[in-house]
């Protein structure tokens, strides 16, 4: 058995090698190659190219890059069906994946999708193409397969395999021990992204946030884990010039650690909301785009929902404050952050609801998606 892959980020590394050792059980002696993480290539995924190579978000960001992408796509085109697969698999990064993936069944390959576009939200007759590119579509949250059954599109709820991964209580007293923290401290967990695009948009709101939030707790302690080296040096520049009174600490990853060592967490829209719900914090989350993609996107009234962070999405209502391009700023984070540790009912209600939604996700998702591409292969194939 050979498997093609295909992860963007980090958030898709993570993703993808959970699924790599499931498949490994159903399928011994798997081979496994494509654009692989770290996560990935120590879990046997031979990387071709690394998640680095695709690592862009936004508009203006992908429009800058698109020569130096549609050239790493043709080659990819070139190397897997070289490679002859079985089976591709698109984690995440749809964008890059789905354009893919369609050139690939159209020369005969089967293909998954792991992750679904958020096609609910916006550009919802999308997801009529999506199923010219992909044969199966696995689903992390448990109202999208009913949206593809609208449009004939094959899909699955699998879970989420972070909500396998941490526990439904994480050991708060463990970690702050193990990062040097005192047990009885005020603790804010920073986390401005994992993309350099996004680190460069909120650094500046969110050293400010937490340089006022530190002026008003005196004694809280800011720790900020961080993707990579570099983004560690971006964030501590602005940390420095912006946040001399939050003296915020930058970890060189530890986000698991990290959140389950905090009281309250600013975070970026992403995968990180996620973890920080299963971890059981209260958050207040920011996203801003470059400014051509945000004018697009509100001109065009392209976006139909109410709520962008995964929380809200999964609660279907307003768990956690979100706050969106120009609303993002210093002042606005801080007084949102400063209710979750001014207002413990607040705190209590949202955990509940938090562990619910962990609940929910928590299915083994990495081995029923397993399940789910081996019943896909076995019909292809008139296998059982």
């Amino acid at each position: 058995m050979r498997i093609a892959l295909v992860a963007g980020e980090a958030s898709g590394d993570t993703l993808g090698a959970a699924l790599i050792e499931a498949l490994k059980r159903k399928f011994p002696g798997a081979q496994f190659a494509g654009v692989a993480g770290p996560k990935m290539q120590a879990s046997g995924c031979v990387a071709w190219h690394g998640i680095d190579a695709l690592a862009v978000m936004g508009l203006t960001e992908i429009l800058t890059h698109l020569p130096r992408l549609l050239r790493l796509r043709a080659t990819l085109r070139r190397q897997i069906l070289d490679w002859r697969p079985d089976l591709f698999i698109g984690v995440d990064y749809k964008e890059f994946n789905l354009g893919l993936a369609r050139q690939l069944k159209r020369a005969g390959l089967t293909t998954v999708q792991y992750v679904s576009p958020q096609v609910w939200a916006w550009r919802q007759g999308r997801a009529r193409t999506i199923g010219k590119s992909t044969d199966l579509v696995l689903c992390l949250f448990p109202f999208e397969p009913d949206f593809y059954r609208e449009y004939g599109v094959r899909a699955a709820f699998v879970g989420h395999p972070l909500a396998d991964q941490l526990p439904m209580e994480v050991d708060r007293a463990g970690a702050r021990a193990a990062l040097g923290i005192d047990a009885g401290a005020r603790v804010l967990a920073v986390l401005p992204g994992s993309r350099r695009a996004e680190v460069e948009k909120l650094s500046e709101p969110f050293a400010g946030a937490a340089e006022l939030l530190a002026r008003k707790y005196p004694g809280l302690v800011c720790i900020a884990p961080m993707a990579s080296a570099a983004l560690h040096e971006l964030f501590a520049a602005q940390c420095a010039r912006l946040a001399p009174t939050a003296a915020l600490r930058l970890l060189d990853g530890n986000a698991r650690q990290a959140l389950a060592a905090a009281d309250v967490v600013l975070v970026a829209s992403g995968t990180a909301t996620l973890e920080t719900a299963l971890s059981k914090r209260p958050m207040v989350v920011a996203y801003k785009l470059g400014a051509i993609t945000a004018f697009v996107l509100k001109t065009l009234g392209l976006v139909k929902i109410k709520h962008f962070s995964q929380p809200n999405l999964l609660a279907g209502k307003e768990l956690v404050p979100e706050f969106f391009q120009g609303a993002a700023t210093a002042e606005n984070l801080e007084r949102a952050l400063a209710r979750w540790f001014e207002e413990p009912a607040a705190v209590a209600q949202v955990t509940q609801e938090f562990a619910r939604i962990h609940a929910q996700l928590r299915c083994n998702g990495a081995e029923r998606a397993a399940q789910e591409i081996g019943a896909l292969l076995a019909a292809r194939t008139g296998g059982t």
